[in-house]
């Protein structure tokens, strides 16, 4: 039942997503593995230095479940980076899915992206605390 939820917000999400948005940046779509498993994200901008979004990660074996809120902030303009390239920090807030250990879930965040073409980027994200952990996908320009 928990995973039948899970796919529903993470739909839902998705379906958030396709709405308009206004603001400086753009709005971007992330997905990617971890090392232990996968996640999808979908920014807005709030600023042209700060974006939130609603994150959803699972294992790969489906055991675990975490879908999160968080917020990054960009040092673009603060490192002098060319437009190909973002840098951010941020931190994240959700919930924790899991057997015999559901909960609330917490962390931060750096990160960057590279674009290589005016749609298509790769994304890296590290992360500590409960909640989200990073990885390394694929960035699209929404």
């Amino acid at each position: 039942m928990k995973k039948i939820i899970l796919m529903m917000a993470l739909i839902g999400a998705v379906s958030l997503g396709s709405s308009t948005v206004y603001g400086q940046a753009q709005k971007y779509l992330n997905v990617g593995g971890l090392g232990t498993g996968l996640y999808a994200s979908i920014e807005f901008p709030v600023s042209s230095v700060i974006s939130i979004a609603p994150q959803f990660s699972t294992d790969y074996n489906f055991d675990r479940f975490v879908i999160s809120g968080k917020g990054n902030f960009y040092f673009d303009n603060i490192f002098e980076l060319p437009e190909a390239w973002d840098v951010y920090a941020g931190i994240n807030l959700g919930w924790r899915l899991e057997t015999n250990n559901d909960g609330f879930s917490w962390g931060a965040q750096i990160g960057g992206r590279w674009f290589w073409s005016d749609k298509w980027g790769i994304n890296a994200e590290f992360g500590g605390g409960s909640g989200v952990l990073g990885g390394v996908g694929v960035t699209m320009k929404m």
